[in-house]
């Protein structure tokens, strides 16, 4: 068992004794239910030091929510990343949002433009893990009576103080043990969740734009964008 896996463990048994009030209905916490795909990833390839480390925000409904991968599409993690195992369910499924594992058929965008532009770039994924890691900073999904998506930042402020504890506290270990370089938001929450956590650090902080179609500036060539911020901190 890995350090991260360690780190992992922990988080999901920190943030699975939390509760939440309304607008929140169901919470999905696939460090649990999809436990054996992320352990993969992590034993797999966080096994070493990493020069730079991408953060996201929380899992998105057709990616990590399915896979247990950050930025899981699919396609993506079953083809590129080659990790491809079962996955359980979560207690409290919302009939919405059910969990496919691997036989989920949707894409999630976000994840397939991170992980092309990966591929695209580095061409396999030993050689962007030798540099990269990509994490996310809550592991938690969140859903609202109607199936609709609520991200962390959206939580009432006492509730976030003791995610965000949780969350922070598994994030600053996980830096510790990858001693990146770089620690790069992918959007601007996870930057800001990066600063705090990390305040008088010589760990170089920036952000990327996020590859959500719902940010109108991310269909407008986000993997250029990218290549040209990384170019810019002389990362590329």
């Amino acid at each position: 068992m890995t350090a991260l896996v360690d780190i992992s463990r922990t988080l999901a048994e920190n943030v699975d004794a939390l509760q939440f009030a309304l607008p929140v209905s169901h919470v999905y916490n696939p460090l649990i239910y999809a436990r054996q795909p992320h352990e993969e990833y992590l034993r797999r390839y966080g096994d070493k030091k990493k020069e730079i480390i991408l953060l996201g925000m929380n899992p998105g409904p057709f990616g990590m929510t399915q896979t247990g991968i950050p930025f899981g599409d699919v396609v993506m993690v079953r083809d590129w990343l080659s990790i491809n195992t079962p996955v359980a369910r979560p207690a409290n499924e919302h009939h919405k949002r059910p969990i496919e594992g691997f036989d989920c058929r949707r894409r999630e965008v976000s994840g397939s433009r991170l992980w092309g532009w990966a591929k695209e770039y580095w061409k396999t994924p030993e050689q962007f893990f030798a540099r990269f890691f990509v994490l996310n900073y809550c592991p938690l999904v969140f859903m609202e009576e109607s199936g609709k998506n609520l991200t962390p930042d959206r939580l009432a402020v006492s509730e976030r103080q003791q995610l965000f504890s949780y969350c922070d506290s598994a994030l600053r270990q996980t830096i510790e043990l990858l001693a990146p370089r770089y620690a790069i938001g992918i959007g601007d929450f996870a930057m800001k969740r990066l600063q705090a956590v990390l305040p008088d650090s010589t760990i170089t902080i920036a952000s990327i734009l996020h590859p959500s179609p719902a940010n109108p500036q991310a269909n407008r060539g986000w993997g250029e964008q990218v290549n040209a911020k990384l170019t810019e901190l002389d990362i590329l």
